[in-house]
């Protein structure tokens, strides 16, 4: 594990704030590409990105402060600015929300605007697991004695016990999710790419749970896996609704037909 990933005029630099800035220039490519390919021009893309990422990164950090308030009451700018102790879910309910109030002061329907960001999420949790798998930060799961375990001896959150690395689980995973995502925006129906996304990676983090070392919280499940569920029940309305249209429309009389 290399918490610090390199060292620059004796600054010492993380590995997961370096991944996170990757994560943010992948993010950036992939919403760029989907910006031109709709024609809402390049300039658009370095908007919607801010957005996402201040709301994004606001929301990881204030769904964490009800499970760590006493952090948060002893020294609320320096838990607000740690690199350590995101909430995923808090995350997309941030950057859902950012890319929400983006799309109503340009005018754009929030569908089409979430369904070109849905494909940098997937890519971008992908790369930002590569920094939780390089800092050790406690993002690993439960003990085993797979061929794959890992120990975490130098980490943020240090184990020299062998564990489930969950960082890699999520991070293959994502990247399967993301190179499904992509391939079906050009055909894909409005809502449909950022449904589909909120059924799989919700699906993939519900199941990775399982081997992870958070609590139950409720039905003898995690806080994560709570709201996975019901983060896949938006995205299945998603789905169904925008297939549901191309039935309809199909359905439709054409204008010949009814005269």
């Amino acid at each position: 594990m290399r918490p610090i990933l390199f060292t620059v005029g004796g600054v010492a630099v993380p590995s997961f704030w370096v991944m996170a800035f990757l994560a943010f220039v992948a993010g950036f490519a992939v919403v760029r590409s989907e910006a031109r390919r709709r024609g809402w021009g390049e300039e658009l893309a370095y908007d919607i990105l801010l957005y996402a990422y201040v709301g994004g990164w606001a929301g990881a950090r204030l769904f964490l402060i009800p499970t760590a308030w006493e952090l948060f009451r002893a020294d609320p700018i320096a838990f607000l600015l740690s690199g350590s102790g995101w909430v995923w879910y808090g995350g997309v309910a941030g950057g859902t929300f950012a890319v929400w109030l983006f799309a109503r002061s340009r005018g754009i329907p929030f569908v089409l605007l979430a369904d070109a960001c849905a494909p940098a999420l997937a890519l971008g949790l992908a790369i930002g697991r590569i920094g939780c798998q390089l800092s050790g930060d406690g993002d690993y799961g439960i003990p085993t004695d797979l061929p794959w375990g890992m120990s975490y001896p130098n980490g943020v959150v240090p184990t020299t016990e062998r564990v489930h690395p969950a960082p890699l689980y999520e991070m293959a995973g994502s990247l399967v999710i993301f190179a499904y995502l992509w391939r079906m925006r050009k055909s894909a129906l409005p809502g449909e790419i950022v449904g589909m996304y909120l059924v799989l990676g919700p699906a993939l983090r519900f199941l990775i749970e399982f081997v992870r070392r958070n609590p139950a919280w409720l039905w003898g499940l995690t806080t994560a896996q709570v709201w996975s569920i019901g983060l896949m029940a938006a995205g299945a309305f998603l789905v169904w609704r925008a297939r549901d249209s191309r039935r309809t429309a199909k359905r439709a009389p054409s204008p010949q037909a009814e005269a």
